[in-house]
């Protein structure tokens, strides 16, 4: 009776409180599935956010993330370059829009793109529109001030990423290198310089239900249109190396009550799917409606042959939400 009390409550436009959330994880869990995507098909109907990322300046970052193995903090054997070449982005982003990936997205490791990146993406992000001007760019550069936001959003980069990670009490266990406000000043001035945002976290850090539930709401009235629900995969050499990876169960409860929290947003399925049953397909009948196809950025990801079959066998509709 709760379970549909809280379905309804949110079907009609209401908010259910954290409490609520944080009882819900003890529904029935078929139910709990049910209700989260009765939620999905009422706000979002079939459309499938479908985007893809390149790792385009990895390794030799100074923060100290326990989870990244691109942490100079960490003894992860990865690759480091700088910002990749012009010629080598816009290619791979017209091939990977041209195959049906509407979203594109540049990741850069470092707590901060240098003004000289900046100005190289916005570079590149016009010559990816002047062959292709539908792809939507994204871009991943860290704590970029209100200044290079601008800059990048009148080149044409439609949407910011940058996760919270987890709550903003979890937070200081996972990373001291830089702050919780400060993350959630970047997403503020993302927006106000014109930009969406696309920021979600990491569940499998060793935080519990109540951080989870906190980090939803942030996202909430922060209104991210776009929140990636990514799975610890733990990689060798880094201080989480020997987390437990998540069963499927927990995976699809955590993504149904984000749905209930964020009942509009595109809930995107993102790192860890290598580890998951069926590369987590069951997530996409749990209230999520979006993923990252492709290799991730230091872990192996979905192919995107796969997910373009596996969301042509759910019926679901491939567009840019």
């Amino acid at each position: 009776m709760e379970l549909e009390k809280l379905k309804n409550k949110v079907l009609n436009g209401g908010d259910i409180s954290r409490q609520e959330a944080i009882d819900l994880y003890k529904e029935d869990y078929d139910e709990l599935r049910k209700a989260a995507e009765e939620i999905r098909e009422h706000f979002c109907q079939d459309q499938f956010d479908m985007c893809t990322i390149i790792n385009a300046k990895s390794g030799h970052c100074p923060e100290n993330c326990k989870f990244c193995a691109q942490s100079t903090h960490s003894h992860a054997e990865v690759e480091v370059y700088s910002l990749l070449d012009k010629d080598t982005i816009v290619k791979d982003a017209i091939e990977k829009y041209r195959r049906g990936v509407p979203r594109y997205s540049l990741v850069s490791s470092g707590k901060s793109l240098t003004e000289d990146d900046i100005d190289k993406v916005c570079e590149i992000v016009k010559d990816i529109h002047e062959q292709e001007p539908e792809v939507k760019v994204c871009l991943s550069g860290g704590l970029i001030s209100a200044e290079g936001f601008k800059k990048l959003k009148d080149a044409g980069v439609l949407r910011i990423h940058n996760n919270l990670e987890s709550s903003e009490n979890f937070f200081k266990e996972i990373c001291t290198s830089h702050t919780y406000d400060q993350k959630i000043q970047a997403i503020k001035d993302a927006k106000n310089a014109g930009m969406e945002v696309c920021s979600g976290g990491i569940i499998g850090l060793g935080e519990d239900i109540e951080d989870r539930v906190d980090m939803f709401f942030n996202l909430r009235n922060l209104n991210v249109a776009s929140i990636p629900v990514n799975v610890l995969n733990p990689v060798k050499g880094t201080p989480m190396e020997n987390n437990k990876i998540l069963d499927q169960e927990e995976i699809n409860r955590t993504i149904a009550i984000c749905r209930f929290i964020n009942p509009k947003a595109a809930i995107r399925l993102a790192g860890g799917r290598a580890n998951m049953e069926e590369l987590g397909k069951s997530c996409f009948r749990s209230g999520a409606n979006a993923a990252i196809t492709g290799d991730m950025l230091t872990t192996r990801g979905a192919s995107l042959e796969d997910d373009m079959q596996m969301v042509k066998e759910m019926d679901y509709d491939i567009c840019a939400m």
